[in-house]
């Protein structure tokens, strides 16, 4: 029996009692696609990778482009991404990538409160099957809802924190680079300590 992720946060839509029953990540997608409820002509974005990934990325919300698709970090942040990822011999592939947010906040708003306690049973149940070694949280909305609600990114960022067995290395959204160039070399420190980690574990 895996150890369940406590959560800084409970939800009062999504049984968690319930998604413990659920042992597969093809299961826990179609309860996401009974429960959550994308804008017209979007997907769901449940996420991506093999199920016992090693290493699991997640981010904030789903932008335009991965609602369209529905898959997760296909936009200019995920291109981003990848090439940093690349950099650091991390094979996107091989790792779990996903979102705290399953659809899309219309309008690309940052997810409300409300928004990220309903989804996050899900999240930590996905983290549970997956049971990765490493996280990495792309930004405060991931970071506040893995690691602590109070959390903030500019006080932790780069500081591995560990949690129920698993090192979690909280670190700026991409996105945040095409706003502040002054992160650019961040993330890119802290994707160099998570390559670093996985190849000496």
């Amino acid at each position: 029996m895996n150890p369940q992720l406590t959560s800084p946060m409970s939800s009062e839509t999504v049984s968690t009692l319930d998604l413990q029953k659920i042992d597969n990540l093809e299961s826990l997608n179609n309860v996401c696609l009974r429960t959550f409820e994308p804008e017209p002509g979007e997907q769901l974005v449940f996420g991506e990778g093999p199920e016992h990934a090693r290493l699991m990325l997640i981010g904030e919300a789903p932008g335009k482009q991965e609602a369209e698709t529905g898959r997760p970090f296909v936009g200019n942040s995920g291109r981003l991404l990848d090439r940093y990822l690349s950099k650091v011999s991390i094979a996107r592939e091989e790792a779990y990538v996903t979102n705290v947010i399953k659809v899309r906040p219309s309008g690309n708003r940052t997810p409300r409160r409300s928004e990220v306690k309903e989804a996050l049973p899900v999240l930590l149940r996905q983290i549970e099957i997956i049971r990765p070694s490493f996280i990495v949280c792309l930004g405060s909305i991931a970071v506040q809802a893995v690691i602590d609600w109070k959390a903030k990114i500019t006080e932790i960022r780069g500081n591995w924190q560990e949690k129920d067995g698993i090192r979690i290395m909280p670190t700026y959204h991409p996105s945040a680079v095409f706003r502040d160039e002054s992160k650019r070399d961040l993330l890119k420190r802290d994707l160099v300590a998570v390559g670093a980690a996985l190849t000496r574990n």
